[in-house]
Parts: structure tokens; C-alpha cells; sequence
């Protein structure tokens, strides 16, 4: 892992696209501000746990239940 210190108004760049700024700091509490393409996706930490979560358990689903709610949609 990487560690960088940095002050507010100070930044750090990922490649070429992404720019991480720190906008503020309050109490134990940090405010970040993020540029980066419309396409690269952002998330919380704990949100995409959530996403990894919710995709893995849809991709474990039984095949014959698949097929019932498929045609049921029909």
C-alpha cells in the first residue's frame, strides 16, 4: 500500500484521468473531491463490498429457478 500525506488543496493523480483532492478536514473526517471519466465507475468502499456481494450471489442462483422466472416474464 501506498501512503501518502497530503494537505488540504493538495492532491494526488492516478494515471492520466484521476485526480483526488482533499477539500477538507474535520475532526476525524476527511472530504475528498474526485475527477475522473464519466465512464470510471466510483463507489464507498463498503458500497462496492455490497455490489460484489449481490453479484456473486446472483451468479450462485440455481439454474431451474433462472428458468422459472424466465418464464414467468413471458
Amino acid at each position: 500500500m501506498l501512503v501518502l500525506a497530503r494537505k488540504i488543496n493538495e492532491a494526488i493523480q492516478i494515471g492520466e484521468d484521476i485526480e483526488i483532492k482533499v477539500l477538507s478536514i474535520e475532526g476525524d473526517q476527511v472530504k475528498l473531491g474526485i475527477e475522473a471519466p464519466r465512464k470510471t465507475d466510483i463507489y464507498r468502499k463498503e458500497i462496492y463490498l455490497d455490489i460484489q456481494h449481490e453479484n456473486d450471489q446472483a451468479a450462485n442462483v440455481p439454474s431451474d429457478l433462472l428458468q422459472l422466472l424466465n418464464k414467468s416474464k413471458k
